[in-house]
């Protein structure tokens, strides 16, 4: 890997590590718009994945779903995330598509995963990739899948209008092997760690806040809920990272190495 590329890739660390704990959407941006510019790709994804349910034989998938999801652009005509959102509503109707079954390979393990390297070539035919993918401009699509334990994954995405070359997926791979803190932080922005029981969207919005210097009354009006639903947000919240304190809750994100 070219010498300058891989400064660059340090100096963008070092920026993630200057994001505060209630700013994990702006780090994600940050890391994703960053990989984009330089491995040619139009748009890029983050997933957190977990692993629900293991012992279900008859699951193609294993148990796997995906908890939480950040898309760099929104893809007209749908706002927000809601063109994936239409992919993980299919995954989770286990309505069962050849690139559903690259993630589950080697589960547990570092790995890159790419449509144009391992997908047959009549794939590229299919009603599936013309509508989610073709349709939208992406002709290959590359993943880096980081495991945080035997049940939690943070899977980034990349899409391209061409196919990407070995060192543009070189560079995803270096720049996301590298921050395991990075990962962990993200899974636990999200209450991903605890697979068993991940945050609601009510209790992530809450735990944004919380992580700053914010009172139980800001967050309320902040989030447009009274002050006793936010305090039973918090309660929940604390007992799903295993805490009983705004300190213990913070305590987890500045313990990176963990």
């Amino acid at each position: 890997m070219d010498a300058t590329i891989r400064e660059e890739i340090h100096h963008v660390w070092d920026e993630l590590a200057d994001f505060g704990a209630g700013q994990s959407a702006q780090a994600i941006a940050r890391l994703m718009a960053f990989l984009c510019d330089r491995g040619n790709a139009w748009n890029a994804t983050w997933a957190g994945a977990i692993r629900l349910d293991g012992n279900r034989h008859d699951d193609p998938l294993k148990g796997w779903c995906v908890g939480a999801m950040q898309a760099l652009h929104a893809v007209d005509p749908r706002p927000d995330e809601g063109h994936f959102k239409e992919i993980l509503r299919i995954w989770d109707r286990r309505e069962i598509d050849p690139s559903f079954l690259l993630p589950i390979r080697n589960v547990g393990a570092f790995r890159t995963y790419s449509f144009r390297r391992e997908l047959p070539e009549d794939w590229f035919g299919s009603t599936f990739y013309k509508r989610h993918y073709a349709s939208v401009g992406t002709f290959d699509a590359v993943f880096v899948a980081f495991p945080l334990n035997e049940d939690c994954e943070s899977h980034f995405g990349f899409y391209s209008r061409e196919m990407f070359t070995d060192e543009e997926i070189a560079r995803f791979a270096y720049a996301l092997r590298g921050i395991k803190w990075f990962h962990r932080h993200l899974m636990l922005s999200q209450g991903l760690l605890m697979a068993a029981s991940p945050l609601t969207a009510a209790e992530r919005r809450v735990l944004q806040l919380l992580l700053t210097d914010a009172t139980e009354k800001h967050i309320a009006d902040q989030v447009d809920l009274a002050p006793s639903t936010v305090h039973q947000h918090i309660v929940r919240i604390y007992r799903k990272f295993g805490v009983s304190s705004r300190a213990g809750l913070m305590s987890l994100w500045l313990n990176r190495p963990g």
